[in-house]
């Protein structure tokens, strides 16, 4: 399995080392407890990482809901990236997206059943969360991109590496990707390789195995993204979701928000012969501008629009759809393609199953902890 190597700007290594210096000091505040960390009466499962960038968070989150569920409560608190509004906002299947953040309004669209809460301040949403009453009060809490958000002390902390951007060849921002230096990944109980390729061998396993260094205590476990089925992003106009050899022929325009686009792309190019890409930034606001760019690009080629697709992500989705200027023919065109999260090995995905399952049977069975 050949990864590129990782691209370091070395001309800002010295902007890096003072980031690195700010970063250090202020992880030492929150390990000499001189900034508080709060702990709460109640599992709190954090899904993070050490890198700018996709890693699969919101994936993995929807993983441990369908885990979680059945037996369980479960609450979802991210920040709301990129959000229009501010403060505690419980989310609503109907909400918007430039209210509410993108992947927290695509998780409760998903999983109407699952509470949705963003708030900057993770302390604040989590107290508002157990003053809910009892018999509606979530089990369990997953908080979404909060590993370097440490006032609250998560009960696990998982966190995600990219294996087309090893964390132990990255270097600190602005040179390379990372948000804190490579200890880091010692305050965390699980770390999942994610992204891996379904060809990974038995010597690419032992590289992330030898890189990473873990501790005895820390499991390490590696995972991939399956597709599902192309959905119509407007199904009152296309009922009907397509198979990859529904659209083997058909002129597919990928479009995407999205931080890592790279592997959707090499899904992509398996499925059609004819495929065009336009790539906006992560969590992009597509304005009519936009549209507009994407229309020109889809004229470009001289086929019946019958022949045409424009495909794009999850995430994308839920900002397209609410956009007030699309006309109906390209809403026609439009789709978006499901993702999920798989183990490489049934026998570590069981484990790490009976590990989350167990780690939230055994924190409610010792609750009691002091708030502060």
């Amino acid at each position: 399995m050949e990864k590129p190597p990782v691209k370091i700007r070395r001309s800002l290594s010295p902007i890096a080392w003072l980031y690195g210096l700010g970063v250090n000091f202020r992880n030492k505040l929150f390990d000499k407890n001189i900034l508080k960390q709060i702990s709460f009466d109640i599992p709190v499962i954090c899904v993070g990482n050490l890198t700018v960038g996709g890693t699969g968070k919101t994936p993995h989150i929807e993983y441990l809901i369908r885990l979680l569920s059945p037996q369980y409560k479960v609450a979802v608190l991210s920040r709301g990236y990129k959000r229009k509004r501010k403060g505690f906002m419980i989310v609503d299947i109907d909400s918007k997206a430039s209210s509410v953040g993108d992947e927290p309004l695509q998780i409760k669209q998903k999983f109407p059943e699952t509470l949705v809460v963003v708030d900057k301040n993770r302390v604040n949403a989590i107290r508002k969360i157990l003053t809910i009453e009892k018999e509606e009060r979530p089990d369990v809490i997953l908080l979404d991109d909060g590993f370097q958000h440490r006032y609250v002390k998560p009960s696990c902390s998982i966190l995600l590496v990219d294996s087309n951007r090893p964390i132990f060849e990255d270097r600190l921002l602005p040179a390379g990707l990372l948000r804190e230096p490579l200890k880091g990944k010692e305050r965390a109980s699980i770390v999942i390789v994610t992204k891996c390729d379904d060809d990974m061998q038995p010597i690419d396993f032992r590289i992330y195995t030898n890189g990473l260094n873990l501790y005895p205590f820390q499991q390490l476990y590696f995972t991939g993204f399956d597709y599902g089925m192309i959905m119509p992003l407007f199904p009152e106009l296309q009922r009907e979701p397509l198979q990859p050899l529904d659209i083997r022929k058909k002129h597919l325009f990928l479009v995407t928000g999205i931080a890592s686009p790279q592997p959707l792309v090499d899904k992509v190019e398996l499925i059609t012969y004819n495929l065009y890409t336009k790539f906006f930034p992560d969590h992009h606001s597509f304005n009519e501008k936009d549209i507009q760019s994407i229309r020109e690009l889809i004229n470009t080629i001289e086929v019946d629009n019958n022949h045409k697709i424009i495909l794009t992500t999850e995430k994308d989705a839920v900002r397209l759809r609410e956009l007030p200027y699309l006309d109906e023919e390209m809403k026609r065109m439009l789709y978006y393609i499901p993702v999920s999260v798989t183990f490489m090995d049934e026998k570590e995905q069981e484990q790490f199953n009976n590990n989350i399952l167990g780690h939230v049977r055994d924190y409610q069975a010792n609750s009691g902890l002091p708030e502060e």
